[in-house]
């Protein structure tokens, strides 16, 4: 097999650092997803492979990103190469890094990695997202910044939060209180994210207007959703039925956000769960959108992708 070579003789010097990383890390990580090595001499990039195409994709999807300002990191490169080796990657494009939107106390929020500027880019083009992938990847938070700018500019009237009430088995009507005391801190995250981006007192009058609604999966039967983005969390304790409902409950001007982590399902029967049969049965229609997050894309603390991918591995 040949060496192939890239001429990276048209970079400057920091980007060509950019691109290799501290201590080489970056190559390192490129080696690991196409198990060869990458050589860097007088600005000439040479390895043995035969994956020749999906190489220079990822090598020229790294200096787009780099182009745009943003610090090359391993997570970036992982990411790369999986929606190369998928076929995926002419989908992604650096300008799906644009903002997302602003806190009340005025930080702009960014996505952190590359899935999840991919999940923002399906939220602006889509009627339906189904977002997918473990706890820490950004996908509750996204989707309500998403809705509350939404809001902000009009284009909506309505933001509905809603999730199944199964929690690892435990019954709602065991717990002490109302229905909304009984479902409050099993929306906790949707409370954050909102809280965070419109403060406490808004959220509140918001809810109290109800033009922000917060109500379990159960109350949405026989209604119709006009001009609203719904989100639903926690979609992998939804049974087939209840999916079907909830799915079918879309009207007018209005965008449904489905987000779940089929590695978390709660119900007595893993098979049942309608978060699995929409993604399977549903992926090839125009204006819906099915993202997978990957391990790549959690944003919490470092150890927590590494736990994640070890508790993967004895699950296989």
């Amino acid at each position: 097999m040949a060496f192939q070579t890239i001429d990276l003789s048209d970079k400057d010097f920091e980007s060509i650092q950019q691109f290799i990383g501290f201590e080489d890390e970056n190559l390192s990580e490129l080696k690991r997803f196409f198990k060869c090595d990458f050589i860097l001499r007088d600005q000439m990039l040479k390895y043995e492979s035969e994956q020749v195409y999906q190489i220079q994709q990822v090598i020229q999807a790294c200096f787009q990103l780099i182009d745009r300002h943003r610090v090359l990191s391993r997570q970036d490169i992982a990411y790369l190469c999986r929606l190369s080796i998928e076929g995926k990657l002419e989908h992604f494009k650096p300008s799906h890094l644009q903002m997302v939107s602003k806190t009340k106390s005025g930080k702009v929020i960014y996505p952190k990695t590359l899935g999840q500027a991919i999940l923002c880019e399906a939220f602006r083009h889509n009627d339906i997202v189904f977002a997918t992938g473990v706890a820490g990847t950004g996908k509750t938070y996204l989707a309500v910044c998403h809705a509350v700018n939404a809001l902000k500019e009009h284009k909506i009237e309505k933001i509905i939060l809603t999730r199944p009430a199964v929690e690892a088995g435990e019954s709602l009507g065991f717990l002490p209180g109302d229905m909304k005391e009984k479902v409050d801190p099993y929306l906790r995250p949707l409370y954050d994210a909102l809280y965070d981006m419109l403060g406490v007192e808004m959220v509140e009058k918001l809810i109290e207007k109800q033009v922000i609604e917060i109500a379990p999966l159960a109350f949405m039967r026989g209604r119709t959703l006009n001009k609203a983005i719904v989100i639903l969390d926690e979609a992998q304790n939804t049974t087939k039925s209840q999916m079907k409902m909830f799915l079918t409950r879309m009207g007018n001007e209005a965008q449904m956000i489905i987000n779940g982590d089929i590695t978390q399902i709660d119900l007595i029967r893993k098979e049942d769960s309608g978060l699995v049969q929409a993604t399977k049965i549903l992926k090839d229609i125009d204006r819906i959108e099915i993202v997978h997050m990957q391990n790549a894309d959690v944003v919490r603390h470092p150890l927590v992708q590494k736990i994640i991918e070890r508790y993967a591995e004895i699950e296989k």
